[in-house]
């Protein structure tokens, strides 16, 4: 084959032909591809994240549906000035822009304050330990009551001056009063207590003799 012929075959209008169409379904899948993901990540299309703190859960959750977000409750709070059901936080900043689509995960208030069974405090434990307990479950501890008995020691848990039993369910806003032991206590009972009472009945029996011999009359 000669040059020429060689030539004449590589920029033959069949070849020619082949390369333009493989070049232009290459752009073409290209562009194709581009737009699609354009479309499907709604690329260059934001809204704008309303504030619905404060709403109750049903207007809430029509709105952020409305604009197109996705919708999920995912934890209750409680504030005493807070209507019941009303939305308290919400997971997407107000006024941020986001593509559609997003979920945007809400607090709302409960109904009642959150409450907690009381542990197993009375009689069991230190004032440092007690008081440990109670803060990491949440509760609220009010002004610790001192009275006779073993120095630091838990004797009694009281809500609003009345004594409360382990397992009561108990709201964390409640104040908890541990009763606590300030020592001072006597014992009962010494090693002089055998001595104080022959001591006591010596004394006793001398007197009654006394007694008898001053009564007893005289011989004439």
């Amino acid at each position: 084959m000669t040059i020429s012929e060689f030539f004449k075959k590589i920029f033959s209008r069949l070849l020619l032909g082949n390369c333009l169409g493989l070049v232009v379904a290459t752009l073409v899948l290209v562009i194709g591809t581009l737009y699609f993901l354009d479309a499907y990540t709604l690329h260059g299309q934001e809204i704008e994240v309303p504030d619905v703190r404060g709403m109750n859960e049903e207007t809430a959750t029509r709105k952020l549906e409305a604009r197109g977000f996705e919708v999920e409750v995912t934890d209750t709070g409680y504030v005493y000035n807070a209507a019941p059901s009303s939305i308290l936080e919400q997971s997407l900043r107000p006024g941020q822009k986001v593509k559609n689509g997003r979920l945007i995960q809400l607090t709302i208030n409960a109904n009642n304050p959150r409450q907690i069974a009381l542990p197993d405090l009375a009689n069991n434990c230190s004032r440092r330990e007690a008081e440990d307990r109670l803060r990491v479950l949440g509760f609220k501890l009010g002004a610790t009551e001192y009275v006779q008995g073993d120095a630091d020691w838990v004797l009694d848990v009281k809500v609003h001056g009345r004594s409360v039993a382990a397992g009561t369910k108990i709201s964390v806003f409640t104040p908890i009063t541990l009763v606590v032991g300030a020592g001072g206590i006597e014992d009962e009972y010494n090693g002089n207590d055998s001595l104080d009472f022959i001591i006591n009945a010596e004394t006793s029996t001398a007197d009654d003799l006394s007694s008898v011999t001053d009564e007893t009359p005289s011989a004439e």
